[in-house]
């Protein structure tokens, strides 16, 4: 017997240079394959909910709504709604995001956020940047590690505010 699986992260063809299939399909692929359940998280869209909800419906999958987001400050996130009020939160987080930009582009900051998402699930995407030289020289050594030092810090920074907005909604990616 396989272990329950749920595919939290995925992107469909609304996710323009990303998601390659339509939501139906994924929806389809993930009741063959025996998920419990898909989070369908296109990059600030949900353009592909009603889709994806109608298949799931006619499928019997549980079918979660999110969108996934990187602020302008390099963050990155999917927010998931729980309820009518979280999802209607996230359209509005969407709404101002795109508002924000030139079509096609986004543009949303931790405030935004806070004000907007806070009643959503979220999933932080840590991302760290480590030396990959694998040549060691004293110089660039100790360059690297003050770049690790800087790069743990902004990690830390990240994950306070994770917590500090979401409690215990919010996780970390692995």
């Amino acid at each position: 017997m396989l272990p329950v699986y749920a595919e939290l992260h995925c992107l469909s063809n609304f996710s323009f240079l990303r998601g390659a299939s339509h939501p139906e399909e994924l929806v389809e692929r993930a009741q063959t394959s025996g998920y419990a359940a898909l989070a369908l998280t296109d990059e600030c869209s949900l353009a592909g909910a009603v889709r994806a909800h109608l298949a799931a419906k006619e499928l019997g999958l549980k079918l979660v709504i999110g969108s996934e987001l990187t602020l302008a400050d390099g963050l990155k996130l999917a927010l998931y709604a729980t309820d009518r009020e979280s999802y209607g939160d996230l359209a509005q987080l969407i709404t101002r995001g795109r508002r924000n930009a030139v079509k096609g582009r986004y543009a949303l900051t931790r405030d935004d956020v806070a004000a907007f998402g806070s009643r959503c699930l979220a999933v932080w995407f840590p991302s760290i940047k480590v030396g990959s030289d694998s040549t060691f020289h004293a110089d660039s050594h100790a360059r690297r590690l003050d770049g690790e030092k800087s790069s743990l810090t902004l990690l830390f920074a990240q994950a306070r505010w994770i917590a500090d907005v979401f409690g215990e909604r919010g996780w970390m990616a692995a």
